[in-house]
């Protein structure tokens, strides 16, 4: 079910990292199974529309910092189901007691994406020159965009 969903965005290669070639396994490792939190969007009629995983963004010292990933169902994007899953992502993090949400790799070409997370709060805080091989276009710069979970300044 979950794969569905995930195999057609890995297999383009131009917005996550992973292999294209990935098997299931291997990205039921990646999604699931290495995060902290998963969750799974449905219609009504119970069909997979979207999802993110959330998961500590480094180890130890840096595991304060949220990291997430999305994937949306080609036939349902730009129906702001990306926005909801965001703004659920942003209570879930804070609930598992995550103080920011950090992205490390946004594809500079990955527009609609960059607007939902720009609309949701995030900020760009870098730019990573070449730093995504795109499938179609090769080397394409990426952002890192960050948002505090955490009211006022942050010590």
């Amino acid at each position: 079910m979950l794969w569905a969903l995930l195999e057609p965005v890995f297999r383009a290669g131009e917005t996550f990292p992973h292999d294209p070639a990935i098997s299931e396994a291997e990205a039921q490792l990646a999604w699931v199974e290495q995060s902290q939190a998963v969750m799974v969007a449905v219609n009504a009629a119970g069909a997979v529309v979207g999802t993110y995983y959330l998961k500590p963004n480094s180890l130890a010292l840096g595991a304060h910092v949220a990291n997430a990933g999305y994937v949306v169902a080609e036939h349902c994007r730009r129906q702001g189901i990306g926005s909801r899953l965001c703004q659920h992502s942003l209570q879930a993090a804070r609930q598992l007691g995550f103080r920011a949400l950090q992205f490390n790799l946004v594809v500079s070409t990955n527009t609609a994406g960059i607007h939902c997370w720009q609309r949701n709060g995030f900020q760009v805080v870098g730019t990573l020159p070449g730093a995504f091989r795109h499938r179609q276009l090769g080397y394409v710069d990426a952002l890192v965009m960050t948002q505090s979970l955490v009211e006022g300044p942050i010590p």
